[in-house]
């Protein structure tokens, strides 16, 4: 499908914003996690527009939805769901020259920022202040501020902090008419009409671009301690974490790693991880961190604890968690005769994350795959891959019921298919089965009533776009 974007040239943008090249449609055809899905890659879009400021946005998308052309934002290309890639071609609107720090008010812990910024960058920038941003993902050295607000994405920080939505006190955004809205405000709480805020986190660019975000930061912790524990066995593990959290300790990150991920990381970045199950730890205090410590190691003791570990020692720590940080790249890089089929992100009640994780090995020992299990453990997250040979029918039909199996586990334990990745394209078949049809009807009809000619990524979150089907085709 093709579609004649000729009309960007008659827009009052700059030299270098508009390109219909070959090369830089190609770049945005894909994703970190998105399968391409024909013989030339992905579905190329017929032009890329870098916006550089909010005028820009609302401009291509008036047009845009005036020529019944789809509009997909683009920006670090990080997502694992598609969520960022084009499904029927049109403009990819890359929002990464986006990335300005508007206003820094460090009086009331608030800072306006550009979608396209970097994660790690508004840490840096606020830093000289003793300030941070709490949320952000494992992934928030090389994705965008945007990004992670389009997916209401979360991090190793979660079970302390929460996740993005809780750090976003408003936006800018563009609705599909070229229409700028501003959502919240700089209070840090309001009940002032609809939780617009709200519904524009995690729409993944179906209702609207964010063009500035007002992110709520918070104040270094003076104590940080990090570290791990070694269990005999994986269940004690998973065990261990849900006593932690339910008894509150002070916890920061709270990560669960297998022996097989462990394996994994160690093949990828030449470590020494024990090959046993693990829980790192990292805690944030501003005073007595050492009886929060002593409290998590007295826990872990009643589950068999083998050793706990721990050290404020800067580098040990960042060789730690770099190897948390990596573990994607160990698993996709483990056996070359082996590939991801999906980047499984399941969260559950935390009560149910022994029994999560204890039938996720199961099933996979009784699939004979290899299925490395970890993930954010404090707050229900679990994070698994399931590995099989690309040219083995029979591997791959096995390796997608596994995947399913678990998805439906999840839901079925009061849980979510995704925790933090997005319906995108992958998961549109557990959109039903997790909200049931009336709540997903209600969400279509939110999306018809923002963007009823489809304009703004057409082809993600809703089922039936899994068929290749708009929600609402301007030309039918």
């Amino acid at each position: 499908m093709t579609h004649d974007c000729s009309f960007l040239e008659a827009l009052d943008l700059g030299d270098g914003q508009v390109s219909f090249a070959d090369g830089r449609r190609e770049s945005h055809a894909a994703d970190y996690g998105a399968e391409r899905n024909d013989a030339d890659g992905g579905v190329l879009p017929d032009a890329v527009v870098w916006p550089e400021c909010t005028a820009d946005v609302s401009a291509v998308l008036a047009a845009a939805t005036d020529h019944g052309v789809p509009v997909t934002p683009y920006a670090a290309g990080t997502g694992l769901e598609g969520n960022a890639v084009p499904a029927y071609g049109g403009i990819s609107l890359d929002l990464t020259r986006m990335d300005a720090v508007a206003n820094y008010r460090p009086e009331d812990f608030q800072i306006d920022v550009g979608p396209g910024i970097i994660g790690s960058d508004v840490d840096e920038y606020v830093a000289s202040d003793g300030l941070f941003f709490p949320p952000l993902p494992s992934s928030g050295d090389i994705s965008t501020v945007g990004g992670m607000i389009a997916t209401d994405a979360s991090g190793m920080q979660t079970v302390r902090y929460g996740e993005i939505a809780d750090w976003v006190l408003g936006l800018e955004a563009v609705l599909a008419d070229g229409t700028v809205i501003l959502t919240g405000s700089r209070a840090i709480k309001t009940s002032s009409g609809y939780n617009l805020t709200d519904l524009v986190i995690g729409n993944e660019g179906t209702l609207a671009v964010v063009t500035e975000a007002t992110l709520e930061l918070a104040g270094r912790p003076d104590q940080i301690r990090g570290g791990r524990a070694i269990f005999e066995t994986l269940a004690d593990a998973a065990a261990a974490v849900f006593d932690a959290v339910r008894t509150d300790v002070g916890v920061a990150k709270i990560e669960l790693v297998d022996g097989l991920s462990a394996t994994m990381a160690n093949g990828y970045l030449g470590s020494d991880l024990p090959d046993a199950p693990m829980v790192f730890l990292e805690f944030h205090a501003n005073h007595d961190i050492e009886a929060e410590i002593d409290l998590c190691r007295t826990i872990f003791a009643d589950h068999d604890v083998a050793r706990f570990e721990m050290s404020d020692d800067d580098a040990e720590m960042e060789d730690l968690w770099q190897a948390r940080r990596e573990m994607a790249y160990a698993v996709s890089t483990y056996d070359p005769d082996l590939e991801p089929l999906h980047p499984g992100d399941v969260t559950v009640p935390i009560s149910y994350y022994p029994e999560v994780v204890r039938e996720t090995k199961r099933l996979a020992n009784e699939s004979d795959l290899l299925v490395p299990c970890f993930g954010h453990a404090g707050d229900g997250n679990l994070h698994y891959s399931v590995l099989a040979d690309p040219d083995n029918p029979e591997q791959v039909e096995r390796g997608e019921e596994l995947y399913r199996e678990i998805v439906e586990l999840a839901i079925d334990l009061g849980g979510t298919a995704t925790g933090e990745h997005g319906i995108g394209e992958g998961k549109q078949k557990y959109l039903e089965p997790e909200h049931g049809a009336g709540a997903v009807e209600a969400m279509r009809t939110i999306k018809r009533a923002l963007d009823p000619t489809d304009t703004l990524n057409p082809g993600k979150i809703f089922p039936e776009t899994a068929d290749g089907e708009r929600v609402r085709d301007p030309e039918r």
